[in-house]
């Protein structure tokens, strides 16, 4: 079974289980305090989607200030808006849209370049790679 649908499982049976221990303590105002903090939860994650999207979209596509320093603070498995907003840019499409996995590249002002490997919106691997050493460095 594929990761994200035992993720989204877990979530829908969570909700449920919250919602039924909500009915069964305070009845049907437990319920609708119950609904008030999902929704609340939900217009926060949305809330720093949208924030990490305006800043991306401020910057160059495919632009990282420190390549070397976006590359330590990537982990497996990180969500592909967690890498949004640790590079603070969209990255450039290295694979063709739509299909899996999905390749980014982003590039710092030195032509060091992180090329991202996500399967299904999670960071499965990923390489820093440098340019020869006879290649001048070009500014953004």
């Amino acid at each position: 079974m594929n990761y994200l649908t035992v993720q989204t499982i877990a979530i829908r049976v969570g909700l449920v289980g919250l919602l039924v221990l909500a009915y069964r303590w305070y009845g049907w105002l437990g319920v609708l305090g119950a609904l008030g903090v999902v929704v609340m939860w939900m217009l926060l994650e949305f809330t720093r989607m949208v924030r990490v999207m305006q800043r991306a979209a401020a910057r160059p596509v495919g632009y990282v200030d420190s390549a070397v320093m976006f590359n330590v603070a990537l982990r497996p498995g990180m969500a592909l808006t967690r890498v949004l907003a640790l590079a603070r840019a969209l990255g450039q499409a290295a694979s063709e849209a739509g299909q899996q996995p999905e390749i980014f590249v982003w590039t710092d002002p030195g032509q060091v370049q992180v090329r991202c490997v996500f399967q299904d919106g999670k960071l499965a691997s990923w390489t820093l790679e440098r340019p020869p050493e006879d290649a001048p460095a070009v500014a953004p």
